[in-house]
């Protein structure tokens, strides 16, 4: 089984920004995707970003143009850069792993944006 765990988070400025980490370990097969979603609390679970196995990447209108997600093939290891950070992108971060085998996810990491 694949444990996804997630860091990075914490506390910046609105304009700032965060590196967000995601390091998996376990029994990795055949990685088909992998993806940074978010939520808010009261809300629902979004996606921020996702790669696939061949690097296509994509994004939501609300984070394109200020996040980045790019991946280490040899760590099996997937990061999102978020820059220009807004107020509204304060959430919960979990990564997400989609394999031929199963899909996992990470405990999630807090981003604050706050002044």
């Amino acid at each position: 089984q694949v444990q996804l765990v997630e860091s990075g988070g914490g506390l910046v400025q609105p304009g700032g920004s965060l590196r967000l980490s995601c390091a998996t370990s376990g029994s990795i097969r055949s990685i088909v995707s992998m993806a940074w979603y978010r939520q808010a609390p009261g809300k629902q679970r979004d996606l921020v970003a996702s790669i696939t196995s061949g690097g296509r990447t994509m994004y939501p209108d609300s984070v394109k143009g200020r996040f980045t997600i790019s991946r280490d093939h040899a760590k099996n290891r997937v990061d999102l850069q978020m820059n220009s950070l807004k107020p509204e992108d304060t959430a919960v971060y979990y990564c997400y792993i989609v394999t031929t085998r199963e899909n996992s996810w990470g405990q999630g990491t807090q981003v604050t944006v706050s002044s």
